[in-house]
């Protein structure tokens, strides 16, 4: 899959599209889903261009990588689910239903999650 510069979340990145943002720093911008499926549910999207995890660990820097799963765990924190528990996914190509060309994970919590596959 190659990278659609137009896709929404490079379009929130240029800020022409607004987010509720939640955190924000050299690395990643995270902000809550629309479309919330816990009552936690948070984007966290690194700053560049990258499609999937693959691309991402190819083409991005030690830094940048290390950036991306640190302000994960610091996202978690803030948010309070360190004690009670989150899960973090990353779709990725059709298989698995990753319905935006620029590479994500979301973070969920906020109540007790069901099963991982269905």
């Amino acid at each position: 899959m190659a990278y659609d510069s137009e896709n929404i979340f490079a379009k929130i990145l240029r800020g022409e599209i607004p987010c509720n943002k939640v955190y924000e720093d050299e690395f990643v911008l995270a902000f809550h889903d629309i479309n919330p499926l816990a009552p936690i549910h948070i984007l966290v999207i690194p700053k560049g261009e990258y499609v999937s995890m693959a691309d991402f660990t190819t083409k991005a820097s030690a830094p940048q990588i290390a950036g991306l799963f640190r302000a994960v765990g610091q996202i978690a924190q803030d948010q309070g689910l360190d004690q009670s528990g989150y899960r973090i996914l990353a779709n990725s190509g059709s298989d698995s239903r990753q319905e935006v060309p620029h590479l994500h994970i979301h973070i969920f919590g906020g109540k007790r999650l069901g099963p991982m596959l269905t």
